[in-house]
């Protein structure tokens, strides 16, 4: 279907931040499938371990017992808050059953009139008919209608809409991103955190962290949380979690998941033997000693970097947002076009809302590598200003 902008590029194959075309081009990869291929492409670790999986067994469903499902959920309680996962095939998915894993518990709780989910204006959390009324941009949502209820957007960073919003008797959760990546990689302030999570205390409602972009690593730590004052009750991780294959994950903690019963859920493909042993060695890597470390190295230089473009190039760069690898340049020209010349540049970005091009850098990225990107960056600013 046409639901795809034409490109002229066809990639046949790739190696750690590099992708290369059918005509033998190569382009540095700082859109990493946008924030998926988070070890880089072709990995030789993820590579052998979806080998060895796929040629022992693909696919069982969840009628029966998974040993990869079971370490990997294992291994993602212990690195987080949660007790319990459930593993779906995409980002969307993963946010629809936290939402449904909320209202569910205060169905438990006996409050099924508590079902509503408060959102962050400028959020995105899928594009399922119900996540279309989760995400607060309205061109996602025409000629969907009529779209679910259950669902109300508070104003961005701003307390007193936060507050307002909680005082309503019917909210089972605030569900959040750590960062805003598809709504132009904005920040939300240390502020807003800290007050949602008093408001959700103090009201008994949930707190959902939509962590399908921030999650693993993207954001310097494992998990976009870790960097706030929320302590969710729910998170929703994908993308970055798979090393490219799909695959996501609704975590939770014990006080919440024990109201998920034997079919109120289910996935006939979700956590997989084969997506489960990739996410696997995706987890052996950024969960190995000092990655992590590392990376926050490759953040604080790649940070001073486009500070630095911002600075030179004032009328090209209005803002530098995001955190970690999840950056964001607010260009005064239009960022399609910016885009178009990054790419005769051989290197590949991703636009976002309000005029913003993301930097979506696999994780793995080399310095010399971002030098390449930054030099790109000054490139297209100078042709720009001239």
């Amino acid at each position: 279907m046409n639901t795809y902008a034409p490109s002229d590029l066809t990639f046949e194959r790739g190696l750690g931040s590099w992708l290369f075309d059918d005509k033998g081009y190569k382009y540095l990869d700082f859109a990493s499938g946008i924030a998926v291929n988070s070890v880089g492409h072709s990995h030789p670790h993820v590579v052998s371990a979806i080998q060895k999986q796929a040629a022992k067994l693909i696919h069982t469903s969840n009628l029966y017992n998974i040993s990869q499902q079971k370490k990997l959920a294992k291994r993602l309680c212990d690195l987080s808050f949660a007790d319990c996962v459930f593993f779906s095939n995409s980002g969307a998915e993963a946010n629809e059953g936290a939402v449904k894993v909320a209202r569910r518990y205060m169905f438990e709780k006996g409050k099924p009139e508590r079902n509503v989910i408060l959102c962050v204006d400028g959020c995105f959390h899928g594009r399922t008919i119900s996540m279309l009324s989760a995400t607060s941009k309205k061109e996602n949502r025409t000629g969907f209608g009529p779209l679910p209820g259950g669902f109300r957007h508070i104003a961005f960073n701003d307390l007193n809409s936060l507050a307002e919003q909680f005082a309503a008797k019917d909210v089972a959760a605030i569900m959040i991103e750590p960062v805003l990546g598809e709504g132009g990689a904005k920040s939300i302030s240390k502020e807003f955190f800290k007050k949602a999570q008093e408001l959700a205390n103090n009201n008994n409602c949930l707190v959902i962290s939509d962590e399908v972009q921030t999650g693993i690593g993207r954001l310097g730590t494992l998990f976009g949380y870790e960097k706030t004052d929320l302590k969710p009750d729910i998170m929703a991780i994908a993308k970055g979690l798979g090393g490219g294959v799909p695959i996501g994950a609704v975590l939770a903690s014990k006080k919440v998941a024990y109201a998920m019963k034997p079919g109120s859920h289910g996935s006939t493909f979700g956590g997989n033997p084969l997506v489960t042993a990739s996410a696997n060695a995706v987890l052996d890597i950024v969960a190995e000693k000092d990655f992590l470390k590392i990376l926050g190295h490759k953040i604080d230089y790649l940070s001073k970097e486009l500070d630095k473009i911002m600075n030179e190039y004032p009328k090209f760069v209005e803002e530098v947002r995001g955190q970690g690898f999840l950056r964001g340049l607010k260009l005064f020209d239009p960022v399609s076009e910016i885009q178009n010349e990054l790419k005769k540049n051989k290197v590949l970005f991703v636009a976002a809302a309000e005029n913003v091009l993301r930097l979506l850098p696999p994780l793995t990225v080399s310095i010399e590598e971002i030098d390449i990107a930054i030099s790109a960056l000054r490139k297209v600013a100078c042709k720009g200003i001239k």
